[in-house]
């Protein structure tokens, strides 16, 4: 039994990730008339292009769960939470997220994920969203807690749940 939740991004990712783009054009742009395509506007777009890059192969795709794991896949990396790891599973609102800063990773280019920091604790955590709500905290064995999102967050929940009453 294999249960797929698919990534959605919203108006608010969206309208984010146009902004970012906008910005780094009118950036390079801004270079290049500078510096007359100098080293530096050559420096810049190849940072912004590696950049983009990185980012866009990190972006969250589904999040998929069988009898023995959990899987967010994103297009270059797949990481797997084994369902007997998993100590904890809840939905949390958005407002329960604003204390959360990037560490390293995207804050609303083609979503949200990578490691923040949860100012409130102290503590890294790692988030998979693609809109910044629907909220389901994973938290293992070990006390590290991943966030992710998606459209259908209770059914989500209801499938891990079984995992987690069984401690």
């Amino acid at each position: 039994m294999t249960s797929s939740y698919k990534y959605r991004f919203d108006r608010r990712t969206i309208y984010w990730t146009m902004t970012y783009f906008v910005i780094f054009v009118l950036l390079g742009a801004g270079l290049y008339y500078l510096y007359e395509g100098g080293y530096l506007s050559a420096w810049f777009t190849s940072f912004i292009v590696a950049l983009v890059a990185l980012m866009a192969l990190s972006i969250p795709r589904r999040i998929v769960v069988t009898q023995e794991q959990v899987e967010v896949r994103c297009l270059l990396d797949i990481t797997e939470i084994p369902r007997s790891e998993i100590a904890s599973v809840r939905r949390v609102d958005a407002r329960g997220m604003k204390w959360f800063l990037p560490l390293f990773g995207s804050c609303g280019f083609f979503g949200y994920y990578g490691h923040f920091i949860d100012l409130r604790r102290l503590e890294r955590v790692r988030i998979y969203a693609s809109e910044w709500r629907n909220f389901v905290e994973i938290t293992d064995i070990y006390e590290e807690r991943l966030y992710v999102s998606c459209a259908d967050a209770d059914r989500l929940v209801a499938e891990l749940a079984p995992a987690d009453k069984s401690r």
